[in-house]
Formats: structure tokens, C-alpha cells, sequence
């Protein structure tokens, strides 16, 4: 998987003209290894349509992840599960259309690839063919490590996520922080390497303690992606409603906050109800005319009875 030095040179040095502006080349796997080996932190974060793709990418990150969170910042439920693979296509392809650049990683949402191989190869296929996405996500080591081989060996790349595993949270005992005893630690270590030997490129880590996700990063060629697991990570993701205050009320602990959006937004559209009631918008400048003479025979044409 690794590319050579001449060959991530090239990745890394290529763009794309894109109108008048120079787009880096599509972020590739090969890159992404070569970051955790020079110690480049890779940036990601989760995205729903594309203007929120396309703002991320014009920021910087290296990866979009269109995550089944979606059921919950976006749709609406109490948790992940709820949200189809019609859904999350439906929001992969609104992300893919948008980036040039980002690596678009589609997750698999609950019940997409627990029943087999089969299906775990069909629904990841139907991200890629039909949505758009690059690779895909998937929860979970154990009984879970075939799903990633059949994937890896159809030919899509697989993104690994282990630690607090949203779609089996009720099993986990809520949304708790992961290996906290030495027994759980060492399961998540032999897990990390598992899916890496099962092929993965890349596995979350989400709401691990710090010296457990530094000894898994330190144990893996591929990158570690954290969320809520500490600094030592090749990467950190957030989700993009959490980032941006657009999640009113209790948030995880690993949650920082780089806007109040919430607060602003809310202001502008009570700005918007208040000049709609008292008459304030729209102004002269909102609205289009038509020429004189085209609105003398408009008007002549109801006879003075505005009603005809």
C-alpha cells in the first residue's frame, strides 16, 4: 500500500485547475500513510451535504467523513441506528459532487454489512458506484474482520473503527469511554492490529484513554484517526455540528467548541421574522421592476379593475 518516495512526491505535488485556482490532486491512501511516517496530523471531519463540504475542503482538511452521526445531528433520532443506506448515499453524493480534493469516506450505516460478506461488499460497492465516496467506514474488529477483508479484496479501501462503537451502544452499556482496564486496553491493541492485518488503511479511535491510543498508534504502520483518544493520534475528527456549535445542549467530553453558530444563526433568523412583521423587508433594493412602458400596457390591460 505504501507508494514509493518518488510516487508520494508526486501525489503530494500535483494540482488540479479548477476555473482560475489551483486544487491540490485527489487526497490518496498512499498520502495519507505517509503523513503518520513524516508526523503531518491528518485533519478530518464529518460533512452532510455539500456546503459543508465544500467549506471543509476550502479549509484544509485532508478527510470528509459522511457519518451515520447524521442520524442524529441531521435527521433528527436519539441515535445512529435509525438512518438507511439510501440516506447516507443520498448525503454521500451531496459530498462527493462538492470536494476535489478531500478523501470521501462513506460510513456504513447499521445492518449495511452485519448479515454477511455479501452484503458488506454490495451496500460498500453502492457507495462508490452510485454516491461517489472513495472508501468506506465500518465499525467494529472480531466477528467484523471478514466483512473488512471481503471489502478491501473487492477493491475498496476500509476504515476502521474501534473503541466507543456508536451502532452497538446499547451492548457497550451507553456512551462511555472504552478500555479503561488492562484487559479491555490489550483487546482494543489486538483488535487495532487485527483490522490492519484484515486490511484496513485507517481506524478510528473514539473515546479511548490517552495511553491506550498511544500505544496503538505507536503499534500500527497505518493511521490512527482520534476521537476523544488523546493527542497522540496521527489524526482528529470531529463532528461538524459539535465543532461549530450547531449541538445545543450536553456534548461529549472531547468536544471543543470553534463557533457559536447556534446562537448566531438563531439571531439572524429572528432578524428575519421581526422585518418580515413589521413590514422592513423586503426594500426597494430586494425587489425587480419592469420598464415603463411594458407596465403602462400591463396595467391598461385590466381595465382599471386591478380584480379582472
Amino acid at each position: 500500500m505504501c507508494a514509493s518516495n518518488e510516487e508520494t512526491e508526486r501525489v503530494t505535488t500535483s494540482h488540479t485547475n479548477v476555473g482560475d485556482a489551483q486544487v491540490p490532486a485527489k487526497m490518496a491512501i498512499p498520502e495519507l500513510l505517509d503523513m503518520k511516517r513524516q508526523g503531518t496530523r491528518i485533519a478530518m471531519v464529518t460533512a452532510y451535504d455539500a456546503a459543508g463540504a465544500r467549506l471543509a475542503e476550502a479549509a484544509g482538511m485532508d478527510v470528509v467523513l459522511v457519518g451515520d452521526s447524521a442520524a442524529m445531528v441531521v435527521l433528527g433520532h436519539d441515535s445512529t441506528i435509525p438512518v438507511t443506506m439510501d440516506e447516507m448515499l443520498f448525503m454521500t453524493r451531496s459530498v462527493s459532487r462538492a470536494v476535489r480534493h478531500c478523501l470521501v469516506v462513506g460510513d456504513m450505516p447499521f445492518g449495511a454489512y452485519q448479515v454477511s460478506d455479501a452484503d458488506a461488499v454490495r451496500n460498500a460497492i453502492r457507495f462508490v458506484k452510485e454516491a461517489g465516496a472513495d472508501t468506506v467506514k465500518l465499525e467494529g474488529a472480531g466477528r467484523m474482520l471478514p466483512r473488512v477483508r471481503a471489502i478491501v479484496e473487492s477493491g475498496i479501501p476500509v476504515m476502521g473503527h474501534i473503541g466507543l462503537t456508536p451502532q452497538s451502544v446499547t451492548a457497550l452499556g451507553g456512551y462511555k469511554a472504552q478500555g479503561r482496564t488492562a484487559t479491555k486496553a490489550r483487546k482494543l491493541v489486538e483488535d487495532a492490529l487485527a483490522l490492519q492485518e484484515a486490511g484496513c488503511y485507517s481506524i478510528v479511535l473514539e473515546a479511548v484513554p490517552t495511553p491506550v491510543a498511544a500505544r496503538i498508534t505507536a503499534a500500527l504502520t497505518i493511521p490512527t484517526i482520534g476521537i476523544g483518544a488523546g493527542p497522540a493520534c496521527d489524526g482528529q475528527v470531529l463532528v461538524y455540528h459539535d465543532l461549530l456549535g450547531l449541538t445545543e445542549g450536553h456534548t461529549a467530553r472531547f468536544v471543543k467548541r470553534y463557533a457559536d453558530l447556534a446562537t448566531v444563526i438563531r439571531e439572524a433568523l429572528a432578524a428575519f421574522v421581526a422585518d418580515v412583521r413589521s413590514g422592513a423587508y423586503p426594500e426597494e433594493r430586494h425587489t425587480y421592476g419592469m420598464p415603463a412602458d411594458e407596465l403602462a400596457t400591463f396595467e391598461a390591460g385590466f381595465d382599471g379593475d386591478p380584480s379582472a
